[in-house]
């Protein structure tokens, strides 16, 4: 059973760029499909991008061409990289794993996750 750990989120003002992370242990990293969700305050946790075993991705439209999902296999770590970030990208942010390799952006197809963390964007 994969455990995953988010880390890089922090506060910082509309158009700066950050790098999430989300380290996974106690598993075969490659062997899961990855994504990321987030959730902002009085809102339901939403998909933001989505990674299969060998770098295929997926991006909601909301963070299209701005976000980028991306995975290291050898370090079994997964990434999510945020540029020209928005005060509606506020949210907590949290990776996920899934065993069945094809896509999906529903939370309930994610039995593993992370706790999360925080990003705030201020104007």
């Amino acid at each position: 059973q994969v455990q995953l750990a988010e880390s890089g989120g922090r506060q910082l003002q509309t158009g700066g760029s950050l790098r999430l992370s989300c380290a996974a242990s106690g598993g075969t990293f490659s062997a899961y499909a990855m994504g990321w969700f987030r959730q902002a305050p009085g809102k339901e946790r939403e998909f933001v991008a989505f990674i299969n075993w060998s770098g295929v991705s997926i991006h909601a439209d909301s963070v299209k061409g701005r976000f980028t999902i991306s995975r290291d296999n050898a370090k079994n770590t997964l990434y999510l990289q945020m540029n020209n970030l928005r005060p509606e990208d506020t949210a907590v942010y949290y990776c996920a794993a899934r065993s069945v390799r094809s896509f999906s952006s529903r939370r309930s197809d994610y039995p593993y996750w992370g706790q999360g963390t925080q990003v705030t964007v201020s104007s």
